[in-house]
Parts: C-alpha cells; sequence; structure tokens
C-alpha cells in the first residue's frame, strides 16, 4: 500500500522459503526459462478458462500469468487448499463491502496474494494484516491503531479500507489492473511507469518500467483468480479452517476481556482471539462512545444467557437472576379500582407501567370502572423459570416502554425481573432476554 513490499512478502504465498528466496533474485519468467515450455493446447486451456469467469478485472492471458497459474497449481496446492478453506469466512465479508463500495468482487483474490489470508500476517516492512496496510496507509484511510486495537487486522474495517484505496486509485487510472499495480508499489510508482511508457494507462505496457516486485504482482493476482476458480480441475482440495466459520457480531458499549466471554460461554480463547484479531491486549476497549464489535460463534440458546450476563456486567459472571432486585413473587398482586382511579395514577402507586396493567388484564382501550379487580403485578417466579426465550438488541432511542410495546405480552415490569433491571433506563446495545408469550 503505497509502498514497495519486498519480493519475497509478495511470494511469500505463492513459494517455500527456499523457492522465495531464488525468485527474489531473479524475474519468474527467467526462472522457468531453461525448465519449462508453454505447451500450445496448455495456453488455450488457461485463456478459454480466465475468459469464463472475467467479469469486470480484465483477466488477460500471457507466459508471466502462465508461469503463475503452473507454481499455484502444482508446488502451491497447499497454500491454494488453505486459502479455499479460509475463504468461506473471509470472502462473504470482502463480497458483501465490494457490493457496498462498488468494487469488483473479483478483487477479493487480492487479500490471498497480500496475505494468505492471515489477519495476523505481518511483512518484513511492517504491513500487516489481511490486506497488508502500512501504518501510515491505514491511518490516512480511517483505521484505528493504538495500544489496544490495530484495525488493519480487523477484517471487516481493513476490508472497506483497501476498498477506498482501489477506489480511489481507479479514479485516478481509470483501469483497474493499474489500480491494483498501485496497491502494491503506490500510486506514484505507477505513474513514473505510465510517464516513461509514453503516457499509456496499460498495465501490460508499463510492467517494465515498474519495480521487479509489482511487474510480478498482478499475474499473480490473476493465476490466483484462476487457481480458486479452477482448483478442482487441478486436484486441490480445501483445508477447513481452524475455527467456526459460522458467527455472528454482538455490539459491545463497555470494556470486556476475551478471557472473561471465553469463561462465561465455553467457547475457546484461542477460537475467540482468531474471530476478533484486531484486540492487541484480548481485550475490548468499548466504550458508550466507541462501541467495539464482537465477533463469536453462533451459540447454543442455552448459552446465551451466560453471555448476556458477562456482556451486560462488564465481564463480571453475573446472572440475571442473581442481581440485587426484590424477591420473586409467587403470587401477583392485586388492586381494587376506586371511584376516580385512572390507570395511570394505580400504575405510579405500584411502581410498574399502564402498558403492564394493561397486559395483565387485557384491556384493551384504557377504561375502567369502580369495584374492577386489576392484577397489578407480575408472577416473577414463573417468569425466571421461563425456557423459551429470544433476544432483543437495544437501540438508540429505546426505553423499556417502547420495548415492552413491541412484543405482545411483554411487559416492562417482566423485563426488569429477567434481565436483572432496576430502573426504567436501558443503554443501547444492551442485550435483552424477551420471555415468548
Amino acid at each position: 500500500m503505497m509502498r514497495k513490499i519486498m519480493a519475497t512478502a509478495i511470494f511469500a504465498f505463492l513459494f517455500s522459503s527456499t523457492m522465495a528466496s531464488k525468485v527474489e533474485s531473479a524475474n519468474i519468467e527467467t526462472y522457468y526459462k531453461a525448465s519449462d515450455t508453454i505447451d500450445a493446447a496448455q495456453q488455450l486451456i488457461f485463456k478459454e478458462r480466465l475468459s469464463a469467469i472475467q467479469k469486470i478485472v480484465p483477466l488477460d492471458y500471457n507466459e508471466f500469468v502462465h508461469n503463475y497459474i503452473t507454481i499455484l497449481s502444482s508446488k502451491g496446492k497447499e497454500k491454494i487448499a488453505r486459502a479455499l478453506g479460509l475463504s468461506k469466512y473471509y470472502f462473504p465479508i470482502y463480497e458483501k463491502i465490494f457490493r457496498e463500495t462498488g468494487i469488483p468482487e473479483e478483487i477479493k483474490f487480492l487479500s490471498v496474494v497480500e496475505s494468505s489470508l492471515n489477519p495476523q500476517a505481518v511483512s518484513r516492512v511492517g504491513a500487516t494484516g489481511l490486506w497488508q496496510f502500512m501504518y501510515t496507509t491505514g491511518k490516512v484511510y480511517g483505521l484505528t491503531i493504538d495500544a489496544w486495537e490495530d484495525e488493519r487486522k480487523n477484517p471487516v474495517a481493513a476490508s472497506y479500507a483497501a476498498a477506498a484505496y482501489l477506489r480511489d486509485a481507479y479514479k485516478e487510472f481509470d483501469d483497474w489492473l493499474l489500480a491494483i499495480a498501485s496497491y502494491n508499489c503506490g500510486k506514484g510508482g505507477v505513474l513514473r511507469a505510465i510517464a516513461k511508457a509514453g503516457g499509456q494507462y496499460n498495465f501490460w505496457a508499463i510492467r517494465p518500467f515498474l519495480p521487479k516486485e509489482t511487474q510480478n504482482y498482478v499475474p499473480a493476482f490473476i493465476a490466483t483468480a484462476y487457481a480458486m476458480n479452477y482448483s478442482k480441475l487441478h486436484n486441490i482440495n480445501p483445508k477447513d479452517a481452524n475455527f467456526t466459520i459460522q458467527t455472528e457480531m454482538v455490539q459491545l458499549n463497555s470494556q470486556i476481556s476475551l478471557e472473561s466471554i471465553a469463561k462465561a460461554t465455553n467457547i475457546d480463547i484461542e477460537e475467540l482471539s482468531i474471530l476478533n484479531p484486531s484486540y492487541l491486549k484480548k481485550i475490548i476497549n468499548a466504550s458508550p462512545t466507541a462501541p467495539k464489535s464482537l465477533v463469536i460463534p453462533v451459540l447454543d440458546k442455552s448459552v446465551y444467557e451466560a453471555l448476556y450476563a458477562v456482556i451486560n456486567t462488564g465481564g463480571k459472571a453475573v446472572f440475571a437472576s442473581q442481581n440485587i432486585t426484590p424477591a420473586p413473587k409467587n403470587n401477583p398482586l392485586y388492586y381494587k379500582v376506586k371511584l376516580g382511579d385512572k390507570l395511570l395514577d394505580i400504575a405510579t402507586k405500584h411502581n410498574i407501567e399502564v402498558q403492564d396493567i394493561k397486559v395483565w388484564n387485557n384491556i384493551k382501550r384504557g377504561l375502567i370502572v369502580p369495584g374492577q379487580v386489576l392484577r397489578v403485578s407480575e408472577t416473577e417466579a414463573t417468569l425466571l423459570k421461563a425456557s423459551k426465550y429470544f433476544t432483543y438488541r437495544v437501540q438508540p432511542g429505546d426505553t423499556l416502554l417502547k420495548i415492552a410495546t413491541k412484543f405482545v405480552g411483554t411487559t416492562v415490569s417482566g423485563l426488569k425481573v429477567v434481565n436483572g433491571l432496576a430502573g426504567k433506563e436501558v443503554k443501547p446495545g444492551t442485550l435483552l432476554k424477551i420471555v415468548k408469550g
């Protein structure tokens, strides 16, 4: 990113360390000159296959691309297999972001060349993460990099930043291969090569004037797109990722450690760290003004209560029923309506909401008459034993009353009991358990 990556960094994905050292000192086409003869029939096959998968980004075929395809379909099989497994998790993230930002979907393969889909990858010169951002470029494109967090390692944040860079580069060059080349050597490097090539805005025309690693960077990208699409034809089978790829995201607004979450939910701490690679101290330093995201495997429903408890108590594994609230009542309380009583007065007197009274007594229009007996408390013991529930994340502007009115049969008192709440206020991002009616 606006930098020159050492040749070994580019080829780390493609070659073994021995091969990388050879290629670092010799062009890829030179390396293969004596040992490989390009078969005409094979040329046609590769060319037709690339043409079949081409969408927006040109997937040109030539001897440089051919040599990389040969490597990836032979010596690079193991690394392609690993990338195929990891892509099941990372590619859907890229594809969603690229759709939002107008970036061609096939540029997702660039991350394979950059990092082998390893968010912890760091090059010799300090380029970091799935998209290998340098510190300065990462900051320019809005990534948080501090003592707590390095968003260059965050799949979502870094992908948005990569999309922004590539979009800017495409606006400047009006050519996707040139934009991709600039991702390796910087826009300035591409502009200098264009000038030396007589002003031609074509990657293959300016290729001889680019740094050696950039000359090979675009062919490596095209070959990677080929290998990832035609892996089965080369007997390359995906190697499963070593973490759960079915995940969900939880918004946090208070600091909490990954260890606390792991202990409360029995999620393996290493897996949790893999899914949240940007938190440098394994602590999510979230706050109401700077919320952060937690990625977790999809959990069994029985585990969610523990998760919500530890999140809502800032890492203290306290269940809702363990909070300091009045003891549950086994039987509800009742009130006999007097002349002049209004629902609001009755609700205020019993520290409940009008909506609670309506739900408990099946009141539709708010009309009550003297002598009518009204239920004015929740059957709390029954609520705490309820096993069927779903969850709701508090939105900005929500109150317990607003939330209760969204769900048939739900009351403010009930929400307080099952979630261990004392007051009427609830913070955005808080996860609430809603008992099913």
